[in-house]
């Protein structure tokens, strides 16, 4: 019966991949934000308030632009 399930599962999630769906959390950085991180940091302002000022924390924003105001896209 478990594997039943199991099977179902799968082919309900290749279904939904067919169909443009995708599972998951959404991103928090959005492309307005990175750009606006980039624009702040290369401004001067301090990553920590940038990161408050976006909603995110550090390592995140670090996750998308780097120190330097470079993109690192995952």
């Amino acid at each position: 019966m478990e594997r039943e399930l199991t099977v179902e599962r799968r082919a309900a999630l290749a279904v939904a991949r067919l169909s443009g769906r995708t599972g998951g959390r959404k991103p928090k950085m959005t492309n307005s934000k990175i750009e606006s991180a980039k624009k702040l940091l290369a401004s001067g302002i301090a990553p920590k308030a940038v990161a408050r000022n976006l909603g995110v924390s550090i390592p995140t924003q670090y996750r998308w632009v780097a120190a330097s105001g470079h993109a690192e896209q995952k």
